[in-house]
């Protein structure tokens, strides 16, 4: 099974480094990205379809009308759970997205800690007593990724 990662965008067009975002996607193993786009007002919608394009383990959801983070995380886990069968879900939001320089060095962070990533959300499952649902599940990788730098 593999581990899904959300991340919101918003207004990101002079973040997104395609060709270099679609490399260090390329060599993330077992892990589905659902990039969000919040209701962008500049190309940003545009370059993320091109990337899903290239990019089979890519996916884009794009919101017409702005939603809180909140709301954005759950509408990309609403669709990575109804089209993938994933052991675990976790999500940037754009203000943490915000803390590296653009979003192929998030990508290249990712890509550098893909399984200490899935290990975190494991640690974090394992010591809850409930089940937990799909919401509950989600894991913020922002969280592991400061501890691990």
């Amino acid at each position: 099974m593999k581990t899904g990662i959300i991340i919101i965008c918003y207004n990101n067009e002079y973040d997104i480094e395609k060709d270099l975002c679609i490399k260090y996607i390329n060599d993330v193993q077992d892990v589905e990205f659902c990039l969000v786009n919040n209701n962008s007002k500049d190309n940003t919608y545009e370059l993320l379809k091109d990337i899903s394009g290239t990019c089979k383990n890519v996916s884009v959801v794009n919101i017409n009308k702005y939603k809180s983070s909140t709301s954005a995380i759950r509408a990309g886990a609403r669709f990575m759970f109804n089209e993938y069968n994933l052991k675990q879900l976790g999500f940037i939001t754009t203000n943490t997205f915000n803390k590296f320089e653009n979003l192929s060095m998030l990508l290249k962070v990712i890509q550098e800690n893909q399984i200490d990533i899935s290990k975190y959300d494991q640690k974090i499952f394992y010591t809850k007593e409930t089940k937990l649902t799909l919401f509950q599940s989600l894991f913020p990788v922002m969280d592991y990724l400061a501890k691990s730098n």
